[in-house]
This record gives C-alpha cells, sequence and structure tokens, in this order.
C-alpha cells in the first residue's frame, strides 16, 4: 500500500491535481491564505506542463541519445525486445491481443524476426501488477510470433521479469551470450538509456534499436500543446524516466546518470 502511494504521487499530475485539491481544502479553514498560494502553485504547473513544451524537451533529452539503429551488412545473433507494450490483463479477458501506446515494440518485434530469419528473438516482460495475479506478458508475444511464422526454437520468453534491471538480468542469465555475438535491444526511445544503462551493468553489451520515439525531434522543443491532457501524458512519462534513471543511478545499477551509445 506504501508503495503504491508513493507511486501515486510520483506522477507529476496526480501531484499537481492534489496539491489544487489541499489548497481548495484549506480555503475553508484559517489558512485560506496558504490554501490560496497552494491552489494557485498547483494550477500554474499543471497550465505549465499541460501547454507548454515541457514535456517534449524531457522526452527529447532522453529519446535523442540514441540514434536509429542502421544495418552494417552483419546480421543479429538475436533480439531482444523488452515488454511494456502488450497489456496482458486485458488480453487475458478479451482472448485477442492488446497493445498500448508502446505497440511500436511489438511492430519491431515482427519486423526484425522476418528480416533476420536465423536470429533468435527474446521477449523478456512477467508483470509488475501487485494488486491481482499477474499476467505475464511473454507467452503472448510467444503466441503472437508463432502465429507469424516464426518457429518456435528461434523463441525464447522471459517471463519473471517485473522491471528494467530484472530485464537485463533475468535475459543473460536466460540465453547465456557468447563473446563475439551481436544483440539488437528493442525498446522505447525514451526508455532506452535506462535499458541501456541495465544491461551494461549486468555485463551484456547490446546495441540500441529504439522505437515509439512519440516526437518528430527537436523542433518539437519549442511545440506547445493543444490539449493539456497530452501535455501532462507526456510530462508524466517523462518525469517518471528521469527519477527511473536517478534511482538506478544512486542504486549502483548504472554507472552514468544518461547513458549514450558506446564509443
Amino acid at each position: 500500500m506504501a508503495s503504491k502511494l508513493v507511486g501515486f504521487f510520483a506522477v507529476p499530475s496526480n501531484a499537481m491535481v492534489m496539491l489544487c485539491v489541499l489548497g481548495a481544502l484549506l480555503l475553508l479553514t484559517r489558512w485560506r491564505r496558504g490554501g490560496r498560494r497552494l491552489l494557485m502553485l498547483g494550477l500554474a504547473l499543471l497550465l505549465i506542463a499541460g501547454f507548454s513544451p515541457l514535456g517534449n524537451v524531457l522526452l527529447l533529452s532522453l529519446t535523442e541519445r540514441f540514434p536509429a539503429w542502421q544495418f552494417d551488412g552483419r546480421a543479429p545473433d538475436g533480439v531482444i525486445v523488452l515488454g511494456g507494450a502488450i497489456d496482458s490483463e486485458a488480453s487475458l479477458a478479451r482472448h485477442a491481443l492488446e497493445v498500448d501506446g508502446s505497440a511500436e515494440r511489438v511492430v519491431a518485434m515482427l519486423q526484425l524476426a522476418q528480416r533476420f530469419p536465423k536470429a533468435r528473438i527474446v521477449f523478456s516482460g512477467g508483470s509488475a501488477n501487485l494488486l491481482q495475479a499477474p499476467v505475464p506478458e511473454a507467452p503472448l508475444a510467444g503466441e503472437l510470433l508463432q502465429s507469424f511464422g516464426v518457429a518456435a526454437d528461434r523463441i525464447v520468453l522471459e517471463d519473471r521479469s517485473r522491471t528494467t534491471a530484472e530485464n537485463a538480468a533475468f535475459t543473460r542469465e536466460l540465453i547465456a551470450p557468447k563473446p563475439g555475438e551481436r544483440w539488437l535491444l528493442v525498446t522505447s526511445a525514451f526508455h532506452m538509456p535506462r535499458s541501456i544503462a541495465a544491461f551494461r551493468a549486468v555485463g551484456f553489451d547490446v546495441e540500441a534499436y529504439p522505437v515509439d520515439w512519440r516526437t518528430r525531434g527537436w523542433s518539437d522543443a519549442v511545440k506547445p500543446f493543444d490539449q493539456i491532457s497530452a501535455g501532462l501524458a507526456r510530462t508524466d512519462v517523462a518525469v517518471h524516466e528521469w527519477v527511473g534513471l536517478i534511482a538506478y543511478r544512486l542504486a549502483g545499477r548504472s554507472a552514468e546518470l544518461v547513458p549514450g551509445p558506446a564509443k
């Protein structure tokens, strides 16, 4: 319960709304002046985060760390796709595959499986649901791959991980990569720095294959949002990722605050 409470207030839009609520409640007490200030602060933050390009700026500082992968003539030995794109609970309830805003990870998985027919395809994704019976993503991804004709002996499923750090540790343990092998890592562009950091921390050298960019490039750093919900959603995603990077660095799960391509 405590972790859920902390997680709720760690979402910027939630914190801003609760600031407004607290301010409004204080208006009914003798602390009206303080309540007015809190309410004004909360509203100002909501407007800034919702309409200004702040969310884009925070996100671009992550997505632009790793460029799009370029094929140099040497096929990869394997492709690792991180979970976070399949809504496993909804898929189970509907008896059909349901994807979320990071569906590009699934699309890239299928494209790479066909483009490099000898590469192993690894899907790493358990379930981070702490309130209900966990429904891992990996088995659903495995079924999808086989429905597209990918041979079962090419598919490796890691279904225990709940975090990015566990993605890296459990995947390395499962596939035991050999020296000289080439492995691609597929995840959202904004999530790539933390993902690369986690894989480097366990001694697994992978190449970034970013997808799900969310922006057109640095030109969006000056583009305001025309819907407050879109701006708040972008800010929430970016702040969550920045908090994750800081936490990984402090916990020793990363040797760099914001990793970049290997030199």
